[in-house]
This record gives C-alpha cells, structure tokens and sequence, in this order.
C-alpha cells in the first residue's frame, strides 16, 4: 500500500517506514517541493497533525499521515510540548533545543528536582477534505542530566524510557521502534490502514 507522511523530516519518514514494514511504499514532501510548510497554530499534538493531513491531502492524492510529536517535561510545566522542535526558537537544531532543555531544567532543580517526561505523538489519517482517524500515544521516561548516544533525533540524547537505564539515542532504533510513542501510534495505524485497504 502506497503511504504519504506529510513530513520534510527523512529521520521520521525513516521511522515510519521501519515500523509499518515492507507491505508499505512510504514517501514525504521531500518530493513535492512546491508544497507550503503549514502554520502548527493548535494547541495539542492532534490538531496540529490534523492540520498537517488535511493541508498534505489537498495536495496529494489517496491516503496521508501527519504526525505531531513532543515531549512534556513534568517540572517544566508540560514544556515544551507543542513547541518542541522550535523550543530555542524557529528553526533551532536539535542540539540547542536539548541544550536550552537542560539549562531550562537546572534552573527550576531545586525545587522540582523530579525529571519525569513522556513523548507524545497524535497521528491523523486525511485523503482528499476529510479525517478519516487520528491516533494517539505515549512514552514515559525521565530527562538524563547529559546528552548520550548518537542514534535517533530530537530529545533522544537525553530521554531515557521508563524501565531502562539508558536514552533512545543510546539504545538504537530497533529498541526505540518498540517503545518509542511513534512507534506505539504507528502500530495502531498499520492496523487501521490494513483495514481501510480491504474495501480499496
């Protein structure tokens, strides 16, 4: 089945076609360069994957998925969580939205020195104007108090999931793509995708 994520982000488009397997042709806007970057103005993960779908969809035909992800940090407030990948302001890379993560944590330690967090995904499935589904998902884990490991992308260097000792940059992709919330949130869109496929 052939799949469209509205995404520019090889990284995540990589992920997706990992966890979906071979059944499934993936491809993202690196092809379709005239496509206009949409403006993320909701206020949770699902609107904005939403938002996403339906503006991929009106340009591409047959199924398309958006994602929206971020983490949520407990001691900051659930921060950054929608403005995650532009949480040193737009256009940051990785590295100085971690490194303004850390600063932003080591202000607030003596107080809140918990680092409980979760990453957050919402998924929506779009073909032509409507929202055919939307899936959500969750990782839970704390913050590392320094970046490790050199797989993955985003906060992967310092996020460590729950039952384990070590970040999702540090344990790989085969680990993350079992635990990760995309990888949770994906695994509910294979299943709704075999669905869809039946009646096609």
């Amino acid at each position: 089945m052939d799949l469209f994520v509205a995404t520019r982000n090889a990284h995540k488009t990589a992920e997706f076609a990992q966890i979906l397997g071979p059944e499934f042709v993936v491809r993202d806007l690196r092809t379709i360069p005239e496509a206009v970057p949409v403006e993320e103005t909701g206020s949770t993960f699902e609107e904005n994957a939403i938002l996403k779908a339906l503006a991929a969809a009106a340009i591409v035909p047959g199924v398309v998925v958006a994602d929206d992800s971020g983490l949520e940090v407990d001691a900051l407030n659930g921060a950054p969580g929608v403005y995650s990948a532009r949480y040193a302001g737009s256009g940051a890379p990785d590295v100085e939205n971690v490194n303004k993560l850390l600063r932003d944590l080591a202000v607030v330690e003596r107080t809140k020195p918990e680092r409980m967090a979760r990453f957050c995904c919402a998924l929506a499935v779009a073909r032509g104007g409507e929202v055919l589904a939307s899936f959500t998902a969750t990782s839970e884990g704390h913050i590392s108090h320094a970046p490790a490991g050199v797989s993955g992308f985003g906060y992967d260097p310092v996020f460590v999931p729950q039952g384990y000792t070590r970040t999702f940059a540090e344990l790989g992709p085969d680990v993350k793509n079992c635990l990760s919330h995309r990888a949770k949130a994906i695994a509910q869109l294979r299943e709704y995708l075999r669905e869809l496929a039946e009646p096609l």
